[in-house]
């Protein structure tokens, strides 16, 4: 008989599986299908990421998994945000621990074996407005924000009132020259996506520093 690891792999969930998936995939009760999940956690074969979502231990995936990909499965619809984003885009020169994202629904927290992970609400017209869908190197897709929208969701968030780039420099070390990257554009589409009048300032400061 087929651990719940050993089917896992033949069904091929790399990255993690659900509840509903080891129904499909194993017969008899659900008593019994809960039964095996617990002894595959038991056993440190199967980690379990919160209700219902699951993963294989990295020792029997051929790549440990990606933080950036497991924080859409983890609580969705979200996008990598705020520090997370600033440190993979070379913004800020710390690493972080915690794996933040944005999400519409409200705030949630997610202890995992694989990390923590942080969800914040961040109200906006439409999610994904500046948000980029890029590949890591096993060909999975990661949304996170672009750095100005990461900076944008950082001075909701955290109730900054920050109406010009002296801050941005001087509390998150962003180098001025990659703020003079940003294109008049991007601060143009934020402005119509955010009706939160902290972040409105914050854009139309930065805007009018950078003369865009």
């Amino acid at each position: 008989m087929q651990t719940l690891a050993e089917t896992a792999l033949v069904q091929q969930a790399r990255l993690c599986f659900t509840r509903y998936e080891v129904a499909h995939w194993l017969d008899g009760t659900p008593d019994r299908q809960s039964a095996i999940i617990k002894r595959a956690i038991a056993s440190g074969e199967v980690l379990h990421l919160r209700r219902g979502l699951y993963c294989l231990a990295p020792r029997l995936q051929q790549h440990r998994p990606d933080p950036l990909v497991l924080a859409q499965r983890i609580y969705g619809p979200s996008y990598i945000s705020f520090e997370t984003a600033l440190s993979f885009h070379g913004w800020i020169p710390e690493a972080v621990n915690t794996i933040t994202s944005t999400s519409l629904m409200r705030s949630r927290e997610f202890a995992t074996p694989l990390g923590q992970f942080s969800f914040i609400r961040v109200p906006q017209r439409v999610l994904y407005v500046e948000v980029l869908r890029i590949e890591n190197q096993q060909r999975q897709a990661i949304l996170i924000a672009s750095p100005l929208k990461a900076l944008a969701d950082y001075v909701y968030a955290y109730k900054k009132n920050w109406c010009s780039i002296e801050p941005i420099i001087e509390s998150l070390r962003v180098d001025e020259r990659e703020l003079q990257s940003i294109g008049a554009d991007s601060i143009n589409e934020l402005l119509e996506n955010s009706s939160a009048p902290r972040v409105r300032r914050f854009l139309r400061g930065l805007r009018k520093d950078l003369n865009k």
